[in-house]
C-alpha cells in the first residue's frame, strides 16, 4: 500500500491512534459537514431507550466517506497530487475520494463495479473523476487498482485498509460523543472496518465503558467469522442490498484495532434493512441506504438489553437510487 507523503512522520507501526482521529478532525474542518445528531421519539418508545443518530447520510456527497478521503487526500506531496489518486469503491468511497480530488485540484481514477447503483456512479463522474467499471464477482478490484497505480504512477487510497482513512473515519464518532456525551452502546455499519475501526478508537478515548458493536450483511459475515477465529476470513462477494458492506474481508490495518476493541459482530438481513429503509423515510423523513440501516436494524433486534440505556447508532450514508428507494419503500427487497 502506498501512503501519502508525510506519513513517514507519523508512526503507524502500531496503528493509528486517537491522535490521529484528532489530528484528521483538525484537517477536514471547514470542508466535511459536521452532521446533526437526530432523535426519534417513535425510537425511543420501540427500544425504551435514549437513541442518538449520528446522521453522516447528510455529510457532503452522502456518506461518512468523504471524512477518510479528504484526510488521506490532503496530505498527498505536490507530485502525488500532480499525478493524481485511484481508488476502488462500490459507490461512497468512490464519490468521496473523486469529490475531494476536486477540491484539492487532483486528478482522480476510480475503479467501480458494472452493477453500482447509478445514482452512485453518474456523481462520481459528476465530481470528475475517470470510471474504470469492472465484474464484481469475477474480477479482483484490488488488483485492479494496483495495476492503474502501477503503470500511471497513481498513488493507491483503498475504501477502508488505510491509516489515514481510518482516522478520517472515526471523526464522525468523536463529533457524535462531543455533542451527546458518554454512551452505554453504539451500533455501527461494517464492510472492511473503516469506520468501525475509527470509532472504536474515538470510543476508547471519550465513553471507555460504551459497548461498540460492528454490525454486517447477514449474507457476508466475513468480520464475525474473522473476530470469532482471530483471523481475517475471506469471502466470496456477498449478495445484499447493502452494496457498501459487499467486502470480501476485513484489512490488515483495520483488523487488529477491531479485534481488540470491538464488543460484538453483529448481523443484519435485508428484510430487516428494508423495514429500517422505510422507518427512516416514512417517520423520521430522512434518506437512509441499505447499508447505512445495518446498526439500526442490529439496535432494534436487542431492544431488551438496551431498555434504560443511552444508544447511539451511526447512519453511515443515504446514496441510493430514487428508484430502488421507491422499491424499498413499496416493501420490495430488491428495489425495482
Amino acid at each position: 500500500m502506498t501512503l501519502p507523503s508525510g506519513a513517514e512522520s507519523e508512526d503507524f507501526s502500531e496503528g493509528p491512534t486517537y491522535d490521529d482521529v484528532v489530528r484528521a478532525h483538525e484537517r477536514i474542518a471547514g470542508h466535511a459537514h459536521r452532521t446533526p445528531v437526530l432523535t426519534s421519539r417513535l425510537v425511543d418508545a420501540e427500544l425504551g431507550a435514549r437513541v442518538f443518530f449520528k446522521a453522516e447520510n447528510l455529510q457532503r456527497m452522502g456518506a461518512f466517506k468523504f471524512r477518510g478521503a479528504f484526510n488521506a487526500l490532503s496530505q498527498f506531496s505536490r507530485e502525488q497530487r500532480r499525478a493524481g489518486v485511484v481508488a476502488y469503491s462500490s459507490g461512497n468511497h468512490a464519490q468521496a475520494v473523486a469529490l475531494s480530488a476536486q477540491l484539492l485540484g487532483i486528478p482522480a481514477t476510480i475503479v467501480m463495479p458494472h452493477d453500482a447503483p447509478a445514482a452512485k456512479v453518474a456523481a462520481t463522474r459528476g465530481y470528475g473523476a475517470e470510471v474504470v467499471s469492472y465484474d464484481r464477482y469475477r474480477e479482483d478490484r484490488e488488483e485492479i487498482g494496483q495495476a492503474l497505480a502501477d503503470a500511471r504512477g497513481l498513488t493507491l487510497i483503498p475504501p477502508y485498509d488505510h491509516p489515514h482513512v481510518m482516522a478520517g473515519q472515526g471523526t464522525a464518532a468523536k463529533e457524535l460523543f462531543e455533542e451527546v456525551g458518554e454512551l452505554d452502546a453504539l451500533f455501527v455499519p461494517l464492510g472492511g472496518g473503516g469506520l468501525l475501526s475509527g470509532t472504536l478508537l474515538a470510543a476508547g478515548a471519550l465513553s471507555p465503558k460504551c459497548a461498540v458493536y460492528g454490525v454486517e450483511p447477514e449474507a457476508g459475515n466475513d468480520g464475525q467469522q474473522s473476530v470469532r477465529r482471530g483471523e481475517i476470513v475471506h469471502i466470496d462477494t456477498p449478495r445484499t442490498i447493502a452494496d457498501g458492506a459487499q467486502t470480501q474481508h476485513l484489512g490488515r490495518h483495520t483488523f487488529p484495532v477491531i479485534l481488540e476493541r470491538v464488543t460484538e459482530v453483529l448481523t443484519a438481513s435485508d428484510d430487516q434493512l428494508v423495514e429500517c429503509v422505510r422507518m427512516f423515510a416514512s417517520r423520521m423523513k430522512t434518506v437512509v441506504e441499505p447499508t447505512g440501516c445495518l446498526g439500526f436494524a442490529a439496535a432494534r433486534e436487542r431492544a431488551e438489553e438496551l431498555r434504560g440505556r443511552r444508544v447511539g447508532v451511526i447512519l453511515s450514508g443515504g446514496n441510493v437510487d430514487p428508484a430502488r428507494l421507491g422499491g424499498f419503500l413499496a416493501g420490495a427487497a430488491g428495489g425495482s
